[in-house]
């Protein structure tokens, strides 16, 4: 949708388009960030092109800020760290207007036992368990800098159960599924199907536990990018 109100927006220019990431079907983004790459003559008002833009967008997309950046950046290669959310309730089946931005897992959770189970996320670890189709070339050692459950205080809307809650991770990059297998391994631990042990033991060097549970792309957004 970006390339084709572009191709209108900017009518015969020649461009490209290269983003910061791509995400799961059903995952939503709240910064997502591009590069726009002209051919040509620079934009002669970022304003008015930003405002130009936004009114050919589909109303699901929004674009906030637009900047210069000179030749040496490179969106994929300067990217410095993601946070994604993943919104979730539990227990009594939610509004169904919930359903794009949260799921609720219907079994009774432990909650005080999946923000244990959360911190164990946080260092460099080995996450070969928490990707979908490894292949060998893979590099599956990967550091995530925060990951935190707490009460959602993100998103509300009158029709959101009165307790919901967020897993926040932060890190400079995540293999395909990986946020949804972490939140499949923390509802496992929370329904009692997954101890602390176990999970811990799924992060070290020579695990190689498959994971049952891919939490639905849903619950999942893009919260922020930022660049050294």
């Amino acid at each position: 949708m970006l390339i084709k109100t572009l191709k209108y927006v900017l009518s015969k220019r020649k461009f490209k388009v290269l983003g910061a990431g791509r995400t799961d079907a059903k995952v939503s983004a709240l910064e997502a960030v591009f590069e726009l790459f002209l051919d040509g003559e620079p934009l002669k008002n970022l304003s008015n092109f930003l405002h130009e833009f936004n009114i050919n967008l589909p109303p699901d997309i929004r674009a906030l800020t637009i900047s210069k950046v000179d030749e040496h950046f490179n969106i994929i290669q300067n990217t410095k760290e993601k946070e994604y959310i993943y919104l979730f309730s539990y227990g009594e089946k939610s509004h169904p207007f919930c359903a794009p931005y949260l799921v609720t897992f219907l079994d009774d959770l432990t909650i005080d036992l999946m923000v244990q189970a959360a911190s164990l996320f946080q260092g460099t670890h080995n996450f070969k368990s928490y990707t979908a189709r490894p292949q060998e070339n893979t590099n599956f050692i990967r550091t995530i800098t925060s990951c935190v459950l707490k009460p959602n205080e993100l998103i509300s809307a009158n029709f959101f159960p009165k307790k919901s809650y967020a897993l926040h991770v932060n890190g400079a990059g995540f293999m395909r599924y990986q946020i949804r297998m972490i939140m499949g391994v923390l509802v496992q631990v929370g329904k009692g199907e997954l101890t602390l042990e176990e999970v811990a033991h799924s992060l070290s060097l020579e695990s190689e536990v498959k994971l049952p549970f891919v939490a639905p792309g849903s619950g999942l957004l893009l919260n922020g990018v930022t660049f050294k």
